[in-house]
């Protein structure tokens, strides 16, 4: 008889109890939520890169008689042709030997000078100091390819034709490598990413404690001694860490190489990503994109791994640390004019050049005469196709309109999925939905820009399933912006979240309310700020970015960044530079309004 009642009660219970977690679940939501987020992220994030990994070792359209297969058949065609091939020292390896000689030559550049400026500003009485602080990391607030434009104005010479730079009409002409090719993309993306330094190693010296440096010079050691042996040896996490964020950053850069490197067939990585991709081979697209995947994902985790490393490093130091200014006497004025050299060199002559260039008819040229307006609001302009100045062309509000609602749509909606992310990570009793939950949306960081869009064009270039092919259309752009910045969207919302307790939320559901109105009326009003920064952050590095809309857009949904590449491929320099000014503007007027309305500051450091 006990055996026929558990027969019978126990599918009775056990049904009780799916019924019981339904209801609760319906009740509190929170892992149902996590649940369609989680399947939304695997589509949005996962399934690209799947799918543009799957394009390099299947046949693709074309290559059947190649191969020697049926299309979409396993082949291992793409990997011999990207590495060992006849061609492949001009597909992979010579890119990747160029994209790593101009990342180490960026990084070797801008540690030697953001060492110097973050110990100036963090640990001398430099004149100025506190200006120089935010001065100094404004070109990290620009997007990189203003200084290409602004390099190609100065030093462009006429192996490429179109207008001659201003050297050459002043009667000298550059040679190509200093126009064009390794060394100006170096110094380039070593004066944009010289704020890194500044910001992660100045970080670390605002927390260093003096004392150490007294106690090793009442020992007996000199100045020298000092600096190698007691203040970089506890720096050493911090620098490592922005060495590897440099080169990660370094791995997916496009509109630099494109400007400068493309004219001399300089080929890095991403831009022969981009001609692979320009040239239908989308198997080889794929190996490419997959080994810019690859070694972004080493140098990342190669940096969470120098985090982790950074935590033995315990600051010495209590109650009496301290963190007195080093008094520089004879070498203070020296020392603020190498901050002001810097400074005029990264920020004021480029943003000067573009300037003037917009209002030159002849490039170079100072005479009065040749100053004007009409490549601003001129008529009947003797050109082409700009036949007005650039800011009565109705492409140039296109692509302004465009720019604002493609870029809003996905800030708001990142915004929005950040602050769930948040809600669910923390909140549901379901660990392994809150791990995955964090790891998914943390992966596009992992992959450069450059090859997310191709993973992007892979997966909706063509109709999969219910889903049409979306390549062409804005909700492209959209989709993948929005999965591009939810890395920063989520830390913000996770950020937030962890911050809040759950007394509010209890409070509200003793009175009778439920999910949604706890959401909208308690939750949501109290971390208001942290979703304007899930918002602005991706605003604003969308309305600068140019990786993702280059590989994304098509002349109808041409937003600010392609409308300027597009002018600079036509040579209408003038109006290319006045774009980018446009451009550049919103990104700093953007991140200043994001800093005041978080009330943060940038120039307290990343590490912070």
């Amino acid at each position: 008889m006990a055996l026929a009642d558990q027969d019978i009660t126990g599918p009775v219970s056990g049904r009780a109890r799916l019924r019981y977690r339904l209801r609760l679940m319906l009740r509190e939501p929170t892992t149902l939520i996590g649940i369609l987020m989680a399947a939304l992220f695997l589509y949005l994030i996962v399934v690209p890169i799947l799918s543009i990994l799957t394009d390099a070792a299947s046949v693709q359209f074309g290559d059947e008689r190649r191969t020697g297969a049926g299309l979409g058949s396993f082949t291992l065609y793409y990997l011999r042709r990207a590495f060992t091939s006849p061609v492949a020292y001009g597909l992979f390896w010579l890119p990747l030997l160029n994209t790593l000689k101009v990342g180490f030559g960026a990084i070797a550049i801008s540690v030697v000078v953001g060492g110097i400026l973050a110990w100036l500003i963090a640990r001398t009485d430099m004149f100025g100091r506190r200006w120089f602080a935010t001065a100094l990391i404004v070109p990290y607030m620009l997007p990189a390819w203003t200084f290409a434009l602004a390099w190609t104005t100065l030093f462009k010479n006429r192996t490429i034709g179109g207008q001659p730079g201003w050297l050459e009409s002043m009667g000298f002409s550059p040679p190509d490598w200093l126009a064009y090719g390794q060394f100006p993309i170096t110094i380039i993306l070593a004066l944009h990413y010289t704020p890194f330094v500044i910001l992660l190693f100045g970080s670390a010296l605002r927390r260093f404690d003096s004392q150490l440096e007294d106690s090793a010079r009442i020992l007996g050691a000199s100045s020298r001694t000092v600096a190698w042996q007691v203040i970089l040896p506890l720096m050493r996490p911090a620098l490592m860490s922005a060495v590897v964020l440099i080169f990660a950053k370094c791995l997916g850069e496009f509109g630099v190489p494109y400007v400068l490197g493309l004219p001399v067939k300089f080929d890095v990585l991403a831009t022969s990503l981009y001609r692979s991709i320009g040239s239908r081979q989308t198997g080889v697209a794929g190996v490419l994109a997959g080994a810019i995947m690859l070694i972004g994902m080493i140098a990342i985790l190669v940096d969470a791994y120098l985090a982790r490393e950074a935590r033995r490093f315990v600051t010495v130091g209590s109650k009496g640390s301290m963190n007195r200014a080093s008094r520089l006497n004879r070498l203070r004025l020296p020392a603020t004019g190498f901050a002001s050299t810097i400074f005029v060199i990264s920020v004021c002559l480029p943003i000067l050049t573009l300037a003037l260039s917009t209002v030159m008819r002849r490039p170079g040229s100072f005479a009065l005469s040749n100053f004007t307006l009409d490549f601003w609001i001129g008529q009947d302009l003797p050109t082409v196709a700009m036949r007005t100045g650039i800011l009565l062309s109705p492409d140039l509000w296109q692509a302004a309109w465009n720019t604002i609602w493609i870029v809003g749509i996905a800030s708001v909606c990142s915004g929005v999925l950040g602050i769930l992310t948040g809600y669910v990570v923390v909140r549901t009793s379901s660990r392994p939905l809150s791990v995955f939950m964090r790891q998914v949306t943390f992966m596009p960081y992992l992959v450069p820009g450059i090859a997310f869009a191709a993973a992007y064009l892979s997966l909706f270039a063509v109709a999969r399933g219910p889903v049409p092919a979306l390549y062409g259309t804005t909700m492209i752009l959209i989709l993948a912006l929005m999965a591009d910045q939810m890395p920063y969207a989520s830390r913000a919302g996770i950020s937030a979240m962890m911050q809040l307790g759950k007394d509010p939320e209890e409070a509200a559901q003793v009175v009778g309310a439920g999910w949604l109105r706890r959401m909208t009326s308690v939750v949501i009003p109290i971390q208001k700020g942290s979703l304007v920064t899930g918002v602005l952050l991706p605003f604003i590095s969308g309305i600068k970015g140019l990786s993702l809309f280059v590989i994304l857009a098509v002349p109808a949904t041409d937003v600010l960044t392609t409308f300027s590449l597009r002018l600079v491929d036509y040579n209408y320099t003038q109006a290319a530079n006045a774009v980018v000014l446009i451009i550049a503007g919103i990104a700093y007027g953007g991140t200043l309004l994001a800093q005041k309305l978080t009330r943060t500051n940038l120039a307290e450091g990343l590490g912070s």
